[in-house]
C-alpha cells in the first residue's frame, strides 16, 4: 500500500499495527522531500536525524496507544523547534536558534507525531504570498506558477504534496484558511484562545495576540479532530483551567440547519466560488438538510468589516518598526473620509489610544453576541474562504501597493480580508473543505463558521462534506 496521501489518521493505523514501522514510513517522507521539493521548496528548516531518533523510539515503545503513533508531520516555520532557526522570513534572524520546543510541537510528540521540519513563509507572516529572503519562494503543487498562499503556504504545499501527514500553521488574516483553500485541504482554525500558541512569537510573549489563534490543515476532516484534541487546551504556565468543547451538535447533513453567505454586495468574489458554494448549498437541501440564503447575524457588516481591520492593525502593531509605523501615520495623515479600502480601515487605526481600543473591544463583543443568537437559529455558516481561487505568483512591492482582478473588478489586494477576516474578528472557529476546482484547475474551498467553542461542529460539517461531497484529491503529478 502506497501510504503517500492516506490522511494521518489512516497512517497511525498502519504503524500501530505494525504494517508499516514509523521509520518506514517516515523514510518514505523523507524520501519523497529530498526527490520533489525542488519544484515547491515548502519543507525549508529539515530535522531528518532526530526525527529518526523518535521514529526508531516509537517503533521499540511498549505502548502505541497515542493516537498520532509514528505520524511523520512538518510544521509552520515560525513555530519554534529546539536548535533550529524560527526566523519569521526575517533576514536578520538567519542565525536565530529556538531554546526549546513549541507548546503545540510537544503536545503532538505527545500524541505520537514524528516532526521533521518546517515549512517556509511569507516575511513577518503578513501575506498570502509565502517568499522572503531566508528561504525563497513556495509553490503550488496544483501549479507552481501559483502561490500556496499564506502565511501557512509552505504549510499547505508540504501536507498537499504528500510530504507529510499532518500540518500546523497560525492565523490572524486567513493564515490557515486561505492555503488550505489554495491547495486543496481541510484545515480548522480554532475558537481563539483554544490552543496556547506559548513558542510561536517573535519576541517571546506570555499574553495572547488579541486575534491570532493556531490550527492545523490536513487532508481529512478527521484529521482535524485528532490534531486538534492534541493541541487544544491550556497553557500549564497558566494555572490550573479547563475548557470543554460541546460535542457536534448533530451527525447527520438531514439534521444540519445551514446558513449560506456565498456573496457580499461591495465585496468582490470569483464568480465560480459563488457557483461553487451554491451547488453545495442545493446538495445539502437534497439531503434534507435546512439550507437559508440570507440569514445573516444582525449587526450592520460593513461596520463589522472596519472593525476587524482597526483591531487587526492594532494587533499587528507589536511587530512593527518604528520607521513602519511613522511611514504610516503619514499615509494616515492624507487619508480621505471616502477611502473604505482595507488599506485605509488599517491605516486610520495607528496609534490609537488604548480608550479607543477599548471601545472597539466593547463593539466587538456586542458583535460576537450577535454570532451567538445566530448560531442558536443555525449549526454552521457557509461562505468564501477568500476571494479567488490561488493567485500567481505576486511578489512586486509591499501588499498595500498591489492590486487583482476578480471577476472583471480591480481590487486593492488587501481587500480580500473580508471573508477570513468576517469571522476572525469575532474569534469565532472555522473549518475548511475542498468543494471542487475551478476550470483552470485549481483547488476551491468553503469557510465552515460556527458558534464560539462550535468547533466539534465545524469539523464534523467538514467531515459530512468530506463523505458525500468531496474528499481530498492529489493535485496531479506528485505520485
Amino acid at each position: 500500500m502506497d501510504p503517500t496521501f492516506l490522511p494521518a489518521w489512516r497512517l497511525a493505523e498502519l504503524t500501530r499495527s505494525g504494517a508499516i514501522s514509523c521509520t518506514e514510513l517516515l523514510e518514505h517522507y523523507l524520501a519523497r522531500v529530498e526527490r520533489l521539493d525542488g519544484r515547491l521548496n515548502a519543507v525549508v528548516v529539515r530535522d531528518f536525524e532526530r526525527a529518526r531518533r523518535r521514529a526508531q523510539a516509537l517503533d521499540s515503545a511498549a505502548s502505541r496507544e497515542a493516537p498520532l503513533f509514528g505520524v511523520p508531520m512538518t510544521v509552520k516555520e515560525s513555530f519554534d523547534l529546539a536548535g533550529l532557526p524560527s526566523t519569521w522570513g526575517h533576514a536578520d534572524r538567519r542565525e536565530h536558534r529556538a531554546a526549546a520546543d513549541a507548546l503545540a510541537v510537544g503536545r503532538l510528540e505527545a500524541a505520537g507525531a514524528v516532526v521533521f521540519g518546517k515549512t517556509n513563509v511569507p516575511v513577518g507572516l503578513a501575506d498570502w504570498q509565502s517568499f522572503n529572503p531566508v528561504y525563497g519562494t513556495a509553490n503550488n503543487p496544483w501549479n507552481v506558477a501559483h502561490t500556496p498562499g499564506g502565511s501557512s503556504g509552505g504549510s499547505a504545499a508540504a501536507c498537499a504534496a504528500g510530504f507529510g501527514g499532518l500540518e500546523i500553521g497560525s492565523d490572524i488574516g486567513g493564515s490557515i484558511r486561505v492555503p488550505a483553500h489554495y491547495c486543496g485541504l481541510f484545515a480548522h482554525k480554532p475558537t481563539w484562545g483554544l490552543c496556547p500558541p506559548r513558542g510561536h512569537s517573535l519576541s517571546n510573549a506570555a499574553a495572547l495576540n488579541d486575534l491570532s489563534v493556531i490550527g492545523p490543515l490536513a487532508r481529512s476532516a478527521r484529521d482535524l479532530a485528532f490534531a486538534l484534541d492534541a493541541i487544544a487546551g491550556p497553557d500549564p504556565l497558566d494555572g490550573a483551567h479547563t475548557i470543554t468543547l460541546p460535542a457536534p451538535r448533530t451527525t447527520q447533513l438531514s439534521e444540519r440547519r445551514v446558513a449560506v453567505w456565498a456573496e457580499e454586495p461591495g465585496h468582490a468574489t470569483d464568480p465560480e466560488t459563488v457557483a461553487l458554494i451554491e451547488a453545495l448549498a442545493r446538495h445539502l437541501e437534497q439531503e434534507g438538510a435546512t439550507v437559508d440564503r440570507t440569514a445573516r447575524p444582525a449587526f450592520p457588516v460593513a461596520e463589522a468589516w472596519q472593525l476587524y481591520l482597526a483591531l487587526l492593525d492594532a494587533a499587528l502593531s507589536a511587530r512593527m518598526t518604528e520607521p513602519v509605523l511613522e511611514r504610516r501615520r503619514t499615509a494616515k495623515a492624507a487619508l480621505r473620509d471616502e477611502d473604505l479600502s482595507a488599506d485605509a480601515g488599517m491605516v486610520r487605526a495607528v496609534d490609537i489610544s488604548h480608550r479607543a481600543w477599548l471601545a472597539l473591544n466593547e463593539r466587538r463583543h456586542q458583535m460576537r453576541r450577535a454570532w451567538s443568537a445566530f448560531f442558536r437559529d443555525w449549526d454552521v455558516l457557509l461562505c468564501p474562504v477568500i476571494a479567488t481561487p490561488a493567485l500567481p505568483h505576486m511578489q512586486d512591492g509591499e501588499t498595500w501597493e498591489r492590486s487583482i482582478t476578480v471577476g472583471g473588478r480591480t481590487i486593492p489586494y488587501n481587500d480580500m480580508l473580508f471573508w477570513p477576516g468576517i469571522t476572525l474578528a469575532f474569534h469565532l472557529p472555522a473549518s475548511v473543505a475542498p468543494i471542487g476546482l475551478s476550470r483552470a484547475g485549481l483547488p476551491i474551498g468553503v469557510q465552515i463558521a460556527g458558534p464560539l467553542y462550535g468547533d466539534r461542529t465545524t469539523i464534523a460539517v467538514a467531515a459530512l462534506l468530506e463523505k458525500s461531497w468531496r474528499g481530498f484529491v492529489p493535485p496531479p503529478g506528485w505520485d
